[in-house]
């Protein structure tokens, strides 16, 4: 008997001769015929719809020189009062998480008085 994996049940599974010698994932050599068209018309493109383009300017160029100012400011902050409060918030919800973690161990590593 023949036995082949089954990526079904994952497991070993009896098959025949022909099957257990062709490793999974692997098929038998393909035919090099084309396939046969499933649409012998052609199709017609319709023109209903309409076509987006890009419309804005490239900002890229102006992006990159006011980010690569050497002006003493860190990147995160170029951007003024909006990165600032952003900024500040995250650093607060850290420290704020930092503290809740620390007094949760402590109270876990305290023994409970019965």
């Amino acid at each position: 008997m023949y036995y082949k994996f089954s990526g079904f049940t994952q497991k070993l599974t009896g098959t025949w001769a022909s099957a257990a010698y062709i490793p999974q994932g692997l098929k038998p050599a393909v035919s090099t015929e084309a396939p046969p068209i499933i649409f012998a018309s052609p199709t017609k493109l319709t023109s209903g719809y309409p076509t987006y383009d890009y419309a804005g300017k490239n900002k890229v160029p102006e992006l990159q020189k006011f980010f690569q100012k050497p002006d003493g400011v860190p990147v995160h902050l170029k951007r003024g009062l909006p990165d600032q409060m952003l900024y500040r918030t995250t650093m607060a919800l850290t420290l704020g998480g930092t503290i809740y973690c620390l007094i949760a161990l402590y109270m876990a590593a305290q023994p409970r008085n019965k």
